[in-house]
Order: C-alpha cells, then structure tokens, then sequence
C-alpha cells in the first residue's frame, strides 16, 4: 500500500513538472474553458413553483399535470380588497375598472371571476337565464340593496367572492396552463388545431412571474384607503420566494468572496495567495452553473445554495496547496522545485478530500426532492471541478506570476496560531479520556433533541414576517377561509355516471359534510351539485327551498343541458365532456404542508366511507403537492444521510488502508452532525428544503480535516514513531 501511495505522490510530481514546463498552454485552456461557460450563463433559468420540487416521473407530479390538463391551474392569483361599503355605485365602478384593466393587461390568463362577472343564474317563464351579476348594472338605492341581498344570500358567493360579513370581496385570476405550441406559425398553417404528436409548452415560471409582478402594479395604481388591495395565492408566494432567493443569493457571494478574501489575506499576505485561489473557485462555479444550463437544469429553491456552497469549499483545495508551497517557497526560493513538492505531498491528499466531499454530496442524487437530487449532483462535479482547477490552474498561474519568497521563521510566521496549535495538541493528547466522556454525553442529549426533530414544508415562512404576501395570505385566510385549495376527483367509471341521484347525493353529503365539520377547517367546499342546485331553484321559480338534488334521474341530464344552452361554459370546471368525473374543490387555509398529510388522509378516509368502493377517487391539487414534497423530504433525508455514511465509510477504509483507522476516523466526523442535528430539535428548529442538506454537506466537509489530519499523522508517526510528537 505504501508503494502504492508513493506512485500516486510520484505522479502528482510528475504533473507539477509537465505543468511548469507548458504553463501558458495550461492557463489558456483552462480560460478557453472559462470563457467557453461564461457565454452559456445567459441561458441558465430559475424554478421556484412547487411543481418543480418532484421529479417529473413522480406520481404525485404527473396526476397533479393530468388533472391541470383536464380542469385548468387551481394555484389562483388572489386579490382581498377591503371596502366599508362594497356595494355602493363608486365601488363597483372601480372594481370594474380593475377587472377590466387586468383583462387587457396580463398576459396568459384563462380567466378573471370577480363580483363583475359572477355567474348568476335565474328562472324565467320556460327556461333559465345564466348571465353576468352585474350584466344589468344598479342605478338606484334600491337596485344596490338588492344586489347585496342577492350576493350575500347566495352560498356560491360567501367565503369565495365576498367575506361573509360583506367587508371583503376578491378578484380571482387563473393563468394558463400552457403558454405556447413549439411549432412556427407556417408550419400550423392548414389545422384547425395542433397534431397529436405536438405537445403543448407547460406556462414557465418566467411568464407566471411576470403575470405576478404585473398584477401588482396594475393593483397599485387603484390602491386606495376606501379600495384596499392585498394580493396572494401560491404564484405570488413563488415570485416573492424567487425575488428574494436571487436578491439573497447575491448578497452571499459577495460575502463568500468577501470573507474568504480577508481570511486568505490574513493568512497568506500576500495578493497572489489571495486572487488565485478566488480565481479557481469563481472558475469552478461559472464551469458548474454552464453546466447546469447545457443540460436544461434550472436553478431551485434548495440549489439555490450552490453558488456559496462551492466558493466556501472550492476554496480548500487551494489553501492546502499553496499553505505548503509558500512554507517550502520561502524556505529554498525555487518556485519550480516548490511547486513539484507541493503536489507530491498534496496531491493525494487533496484528491481523497475531493472524492469523499463528492461522494457526501453525491448522495443525494437518489433524493425524491429533484432539486436537491440536482444539488448533489452539480455540487459533486463543481468540487470535481475545483480539485481540476486547483491541481492544473493553480500552479500554472503560481509558475508564471513572479514571487519572492519572504523570510519566516516558526516563531515570526503566525505566533498566535502556532501557540494555540500547540495549545490544542497538549490539551487533546492528555486529556483524551475527559474529551471521549463528554462528547459521549453530548452525543446522548443531541440523539434525544434528534426524537424531537419535525419536518417542514412552508415557502411562505420563508419570507419575512411584514412582506405583503404573508400579511395578505394570514388575511384571506381568516377573512374569507382559505387561500390554497385541494382537489378530489371522483371517478364513476361509466359515461353519464353523474346522471345517476345517488352519486350526486352522496357528492353533496360529502361536500357538506366536509364544510361542516369545524375539526377540518375546510373553508369552502365547491362541485357539480352546486350548479344542479342552482339550476333546479331557477326552474322552481327563484324558490329558494328547491336549492336541492332532484331525485328524478330523468330530470337531471335535462337540466345540465339547459345550463349547456344558456352559453355558459361553466360546467367545464368541474366535470369533464363525458359526464364520467366530477372535480370537488376544496379551500383551506395555508400551513405547514406537515399538518396537510394528516389532512389529505382524513379526506380519502372520508371519501372512501360515503362512495364505497366502487368509486375511484384521487386527491391532488397544490396541498396534495406539498403533502408529496413532505413524504419526499423525509425519504430523501434519510436515504441521503445512510447513503452519505456508508460510501465515505467505505471511501475512508480504501483511502487511509485500515479498516479500524478508517470506522475511528468516521467518529469525530459525525458527531458534529448529530450534534447539530440535535441541537435543532431541542431548539425547535424543522427539518426543511435546506435544513436537511447540512448533514450529507457536512459529513463529505468534516472528512477533509479528517483525511489531511490522518494523512499526515500517519506520515509522521513513521517518522518519529511518537503520536504526540506526530498530532503535534
């Protein structure tokens, strides 16, 4: 094993050579690469919608499409506006104002619904009327107070289109769900619609983006004291997460290269110890988001982290290397000869440091959460890059730049931490027995905080406490009972199936059910039943004890074709053409996607119970995404974790050569992670997108020390043949 080690330090020397010998082709094609990821940036992309966390093969994900291909976005843009009196002639004037200048101006919707354009429907003499609410606008006191008997008596309206003490109304916006056909205009000429073959382009976050941002702004301008405007809904939660996430992500380069600059400076010196190692990491990073853009990845919430992450661990590689070039640099002055020696005795070193930090965040590649599988993935190859950098660009730049070696002795260079260096070694090595006591107690009381460990999925807590999003989200939610919504599709498995009065009395039971019960805190419960009862009231003269099912199974398919022929198109909503499945809407109010799983089983376990098991019932929607987010997370933490352990494991016995060195050097680096794992349950602090990265992060991180302090200690032990002496 030692020949072997000394072939590798060998071959690192070798290089060092080559190195040397062709620098300036070293240096133009490691620019050539640089330059080469630089022009590719401009297509990288940033994801923040919930779609984008699961895989696209995810169960969840695809039956949440399908149903957004069948009915339309359930994830609405919605707009409270406050008013102490709704219904009065300059109100209405001004929402209508409203209405109308978000028609014209967004772009990709499929449809506004506000007070406006609510669908009212009424019996005449041989048939019904749907039309507008305000079709026929209120001229008079009394036209006004007829309005508002008829809005707050109706219980479609109530807790969707107006609070239910009448302070409150919304304008509801629903996006597209596709944005585009990729094909030319020429190349449709001549169809009615497109090929089969040609599949529609999914609305991308860039236009949701834009439909938010423009929401806002067309709100401002009718902000007022007696009009106001709060706008949420989980669109709006994204843009805000997206806006603040690359606002925040600027932020922490800067300080990364700020702090790693005055922390190289303070060691170093010297400028070249300084710009070179900031150089191979911002190389690094640029060579890893091109790669990211090639490959269509796009930037998400989780991998939003990358950029930091790699500019704060790229950078060790470089510390090691020149720390022991400018030791031997300033000892003889031959640059050439201390560039051979650096990357023989760090080469190996360096190279097992880059593969077990690789390996640790290589783990996360079989996560359910795409996102972080992605971040394990490129944050594995930037590492691999950085060691590509550092090994190759590092000394080609150190071979051309002209140094001077500087005079130093062991008690000039650095005194302070020469001292506590020597401090640390006398205290560890004589108090070895107290140091294992202690970190076994403390691993005790961390293993207890780990039981109290909860998971965590809530973007909107992400944001500060005073951002508007979060203000108006609490608002809605209390004012009109709900902001996000979940959905349940009702499959009878036969054409016409929703002719049949039973399922639509068993529909209507669950619905009421459902609202209800206040231990669910359903908002809202809306279905086809409430168009047929709507529709049945009309052909009962306006009375209001006919808002009911009709039992007779011969009336119910000629009252929905009616509705059909009146124009509007309504029914689309909530039933598919076939009249086989029935959508069923419900509103809640938003939390931590960790209390929707207990949720979405109390409503399947419900559902199940009053359909029997003939009907097929599905629950998806946005609260059935994040409840998938949630079991994804939890699977990904703790496959990534088991993961992270057993290949470092292995890769510490391969690396160091000995099974009992190897598993004792794994000790000290998880005991760090399972105290701070610990330490976030007893502190209450959840397991979420981010948090749960720190353990796999942090174990591929703690084995760099490990593995330079093990390399090392065991090539001066042979020497001196005294641990002591050797730790020292």
């Amino acid at each position: 094993m030692a020949s072997f080690k000394q072939r590798i330090e060998q071959g690192f020397e070798s290089l060092a050579g080559f190195i040397c010998t062709f620098r300036w082709v070293f240096i133009a094609l490691m620019l050539v690469l640089a330059a080469t990821s630089v022009s590719q940036l401009s297509k990288l992309s940033i994801d923040m919608s919930d779609e984008g966390f699961l895989h696209p093969d995810d169960k969840v994900l695809t039956t949440y499409l399908d149903f957004r291909e069948q009915f339309g976005r359930d994830d609405l843009i919605v707009l409270a506006i406050k008013s102490p009196d709704i219904f009065n002639t300059e109100f209405l004037t001004k929402l209508a104002k409203l209405h109308r200048s978000l028609e014209n101006k967004l772009e990709h919707v499929n449809d506004i619904t506000s007070l406006i354009n609510a669908r009212s429907t009424y019996g005449i003499q041989g048939g019904i009327i749907v039309e507008d609410l305000l079709e026929t606008w209120p001229e008079t006191d009394v036209d006004l107070g007829a309005l508002r008997r008829r809005v707050l008596e109706n219980p479609l309206y109530i807790d969707r289109l107006i609070s239910a003490d009448g302070t409150f109304t919304t304008l509801i916006i629903q996006l597209n769900t596709y944005s585009s056909i990729p094909l030319d205009d020429d190349l449709l000429a001549g169809f009615a619609e497109p090929p089969e073959d040609v599949k529609p382009v999914l609305l991308n976050e860039k236009d949701k983006t834009k439909a938010v941002l423009m929401t806002q702004t067309i709100a401002a301008e009718f902000q007022s004291p007696d009009f106001h405007i709060e706008i949420a809904g989980s669109p709006v939660v994204s843009a805000m997460v997206k806006k603040t996430m690359a606002t925040d992500m600027k932020l922490f380069l800067r300080l990364a290269v700020l702090t790693i600059g005055v922390c190289l400076g303070l060691m170093f010196r010297r400028l070249s110890a300084v710009v070179f190692p900031l150089l191979v990491v911002l190389l690094s990073l640029i060579s890893t988001l091109a790669t990211m853009a090639i490959l269509g990845v796009s930037l998400k919430m989780p991998t939003m982290i990358l950029p930091s992450f790699l500019l704060a661990v790229g950078v060790g590689d470089s510390v090691h290397m020149l720390s022991i070039f400018f030791q031997r640099f300033n000892r003889d002055g031959d640059k050439r000869a201390a560039i051979t020696y650096t990357l023989g005795h760090s080469g190996l070193p360096v190279l097992m440091t880059s593969l077990t930090t690789a390996a640790g965040l290589a783990s996360f590649f079989s996560a359910k959460i795409a996102p972080v599988a992605d971040l394990g993935i490129f944050a594995a190859f930037g590492v691999m890059l950085a060691l590509l950098y550092s090994v190759v660009f590092l000394p080609a730049l150190l071979a051309v730049t002209p140094l001077k070696p500087k005079q130093e002795t062991r008690t000039s260079s650095h005194p302070p931490m020469m001292r506590l260096m020597d401090w640390i070694t006398d205290f560890s090595t004589t108090h070895a027995k107290t140091i294992i006591v202690v970190s076994t107690l403390l691993l005790l009381i961390s293993a207890i905080g780990i039981a109290k460990l909860r998971f965590s999925h809530d973007s909107l807590s992400w944001l500060p406490k005073d951002m508007p999003v979060r203000t108006a989200t609490k608002t809605i939610d209390t004012e009109l009972k709900g902001s996000v919504t979940l959905e349940i599709i009702l499959d009878t498995g036969r054409e016409n199936g929703l002719y049949d009065p039973i399922i639509l009395n068993k529909i209507d039971q669950f619905t009421t059910e459902l609202e209800t019960d206040p231990a669910l805190n359903v908002g809202k419960a809306m279905a086809v039943t409430d168009i047929l009862k709507e529709i049945n009231r009309a052909l009962h003269e306006n009375r209001p004890e006919f808002y009911t099912i009709p039992q007779d199974a011969k009336l119910i398919p000629q009252e929905f074709l009616l509705f059909e022929n009146s124009g509007s198109d309504d029914l689309e909503d909530v039933i598919d053409s076939r009249f086989q499945l029935a959508r069923i809407t419900l509103k809640v109010p938003w939390q931590d996607a960790m209390l929707y799983v207990p949720f979405i089983a109390d409503i399947e376990q419900r559902a199940s119970r009053i359909f029997g098991p003939e009907m097929d019932i599905t629950t998806t929607g946005i609260i059935a995404l994040f409840g998938g987010i949630i079991y994804a997370s939890i699977y990904s933490a703790v496959t990534s974790y088991l993961i992270a352990f057993g290949v470092i494991t292995l890769l510490m016995i391969l690396l160091i050569g000995s099974i009992r060195l190897g598993l004792v050097a794994m000790i000290p680096n998880l005991t760090p992670i399972i105290i701070t794992i610990g330490g976030m349950g007893w502190f209450g602090i959840p397991l979420n997108m981010f948090t749960m990265l720190i353990g796999s992060i942090a174990i591929g991180l703690a084995v760099d020390d490990t593995i330079h302090f093990i390399y090392n200690f065991r090539r001066y032990f042979s020497q001196y043949g005294e641990p002591v002496q050797a730790v020292r």
